[in-house]
């Protein structure tokens, strides 16, 4: 199986991996933290899709999308972090003033998991942000050490899939999803 990531800049694509069955559910779509939590609570239902498919058209796209031929197999959300709720957050730490990109979340398609796609998406989401000028690329994956990890909240990355991509832990963080700390980890670009 050969995987190619490219970016989500088409959005039935984008739609397969993180719309939801019925037009009108108000799931995530990737927006928690792409917006302040305000606007985010307010674009219910076919608004957050709508959303989503304008930044798909505007630029730059809003993460990578992994394939296999021509079927979607999985997301990434990357962006400058000033464009996220992560410039804002109080238990995810800035290391420095530097205007890095944040990757806040890895999802692999049932049926596809196990396979290598996550490190590809990971090698992917750095391609793309060094591509558009991202002196660093910071993650805020769980360190769960062997434990595991509820799948529905594993979005974050986890701790050695990082490593593996090269990524250094620059900082702990006062986050915890699903039970497990989340640290802040990051790739230098320069």
């Amino acid at each position: 199986m050969t995987i190619d990531v490219r970016p989500a800049s088409v959005f039935a694509d984008v739609r397969a991996l993180l719309g939801p069955k019925s037009e009108r559910s108000s799931v995530c779509w990737c927006l928690s933290h792409r917006l302040p939590s305000k606007a985010n609570n307010e674009l219910r239902g076919p608004a957050r899709g709508a959303y989503v498919e304008e930044l798909c058209r505007s630029g730059p796209p809003p993460g990578v999308l992994a394939y296999d031929g021509d079927e979607p197999v999985g997301w990434a959300a990357v962006a400058p972090r000033a464009d996220t709720s992560f410039a804002r957050n109080r238990k995810i730490p800035h290391v420095d003033d530097l205007p890095v990109w944040s990757l806040w979340c890895v999802r692999v398609r049932p049926g596809h998991r196990k396979q290598g796609i996550s490190h590809s998406l990971i090698a992917g989401a750095v391609d793309f942000a060094r591509a558009r000028g991202a002196p660093a690329i910071e993650a805020y994956p769980l360190d769960n050490g062997a434990a595991r990890v509820d799948l529905t909240m594993a979005y974050a990355g986890l701790r050695k899939n990082f490593e593996r991509a090269g990524f250094v832990h620059a900082a702990d963080t006062t986050s915890v999803l699903a039970g497990h700390p989340r640290v802040l980890m990051r790739l230098d670009l320069r």
